[in-house]
């Protein structure tokens, strides 16, 4: 863990019982001492574990090095934010990994919660729950000096040009809904496979979440910058952790939210992490 995010957890560790009484009583109606020891009963997958999941390959800046075990990064952050709330030490957090559309199907998870910038939308919460959204993110355009998309500053004109993005994403959506675009989209199956054909150039111009895109544009995709921030599409880009579709945790991973909300700590996380992205040019 950084200096300051242990400094944080040791500053929560004094209202950790408090918050610990408030969830136990509306998840479960429990005293908070038994809310304390994770049971088979209570939902958890391994008694006495916290079991997390992220994705096959996690990027910064949602986690360092690709290891959420570290805490670094704003969602391994707010996932041992979580983790404190209900009550769990740092080692006893496991981790595991999936891909992103296998977690939102239907059917048994191997996690108690999966953070991955899932966007809470009614169509997801058929097959799995969603906790209280802990971050409202925007969607951008990243394109590369001197390509096709070079001096372009309007929505307008980016409708000639060739899209991509991830399926199935709030990305591609709002290239529908918000570009409208005259040539059809490019969209792949994981960002990682967007990010190789945009490095390859088969497409003109990328459009991904802000804090990916201004990531993006500092590490990993050369020769790049952004062109400007979207207006929002036709959902409410809030991202929720995963749950288990009527998982009896679901109320409480919610409540530990709304406390890391009330408290201040969700915004200093997303201050430290994401706060490189301000100030991006709006897009008519």
């Amino acid at each position: 863990m950084s200096r300051r995010h242990t400094s944080l957890r040791a500053a929560l560790a004094g209202i950790a019982l408090t918050a610990l009484a408030l969830t136990g009583c509306a998840a479960s109606g429990t005293p908070s001492g038994e809310e304390t020891t994770a049971s088979a009963d209570e939902g958890y997958i391994t008694p006495g574990k916290l079991t997390i999941a992220t994705g096959d390959i996690a990027y910064e800046p949602y986690v360092v090095n690709d290891d959420p075990a570290s805490g670094e990064g704003f969602e391994a952050a707010i996932a041992y934010a979580i983790a404190d709330e209900l009550g769990f030490a740092p080692e006893d957090v496991e981790w595991v990994r999936t891909s992103f559309e296998a977690a939102i199907a239907p059917g048994p998870k191997n996690f108690d919660f999966n953070i991955q910038q899932y966007t809470i939308t009614d169509e997801r919460k058929q097959a799995v729950d969603f906790s209280s959204p802990y971050y409202s993110a925007s969607q951008a355009v990243v394109a590369i000096n001197g390509g096709a998309a070079d001096g372009v500053d309007t929505i307008d004109g980016l409708k000639g040009l060739t899209l991509g993005a991830m399926a199935g994403s709030t990305s591609a959506q709002t290239i529908e809904e918000v570009i409208q675009p005259d040539v059809d989209p490019l969209l792949y199956a994981s960002n990682e496979d967007a990010v190789a054909a945009f490095n390859a150039g088969q497409f003109d111009a990328f459009v991904i979440d802000l804090p990916t895109a201004y990531l993006a544009t500092a590490l990993y995709i050369d020769n790049s910058y952004i062109v400007g921030e979207l207006p929002a599409g036709g959902v409410a880009d809030e991202w929720g952790v995963v749950l288990a579709k009527d998982s009896p945790l679901t109320e409480r991973v919610s409540a530990a939210i709304d406390t890391l909300r009330d408290n201040g700590t969700l915004a200093e996380i997303t201050d430290e992490w994401l706060g490189a992205g301000q100030g991006v040019t709006l897009l008519q």
